[in-house]
């Protein structure tokens, strides 16, 4: 259904697409099948795509009970590509707006880093790591640094 992607750049957009759209299938055509994920939500890490899979499916729903459409954003953005290997890193913004009324509740930034490898001529996410830092006071992350 999706075409293959050409660029590390393409496969970044994919991913920000995917989740305005909150389409669970366009999501993971980013990914390989071995995809390993240290994410910064309730779970330490996942691994491979169905694992994967569960949580995206479990995140767009949770989203979609609660009337929200997310912006993403991708800030400092860095790639860094070699013949078959890349990774990138950034700070990536999501902004929850109310479906009906278009006002924006809340916002968060995550630091990212994606690595990605070329099969077959085309890219794919193979690891991605978020985080937050941690106020050393209260234990909390600080999800509105930027």
């Amino acid at each position: 259904m999706y075409n293959n992607i050409s660029s590390v750049q393409e496969a970044l957009e994919r991913y920000k697409e995917a989740v305005i759209e909150q389409d669970v299938e366009k999501l993971l055509s980013a990914y390989s099948s071995d995809i390993h994920i240290y994410d910064c939500w309730g779970r330490w890490e996942c691994k491979g795509k169905n694992a994967w899979s569960e949580s995206v499916t479990e995140w767009f729903n949770g989203l979609k009970e609660e009337g929200v459409k997310l912006q993403v954003v991708f800030n400092d953005l860095v790639i860094e590509e070699g013949e078959n290997t890349a990774f990138s890193h950034c700070a990536l913004t999501y902004a929850a707006y109310n479906v009906e009324r278009e006002e924006k509740l809340r916002q968060i930034t995550n630091r990212f880093t994606f690595c990605l490898k070329k099969a077959n001529g085309f890219w794919l996410i193979t690891h991605e790591h978020s985080s937050l830092p941690i106020d050393m006071q209260n234990g909390k992350g600080m999800f509105n640094l930027r």
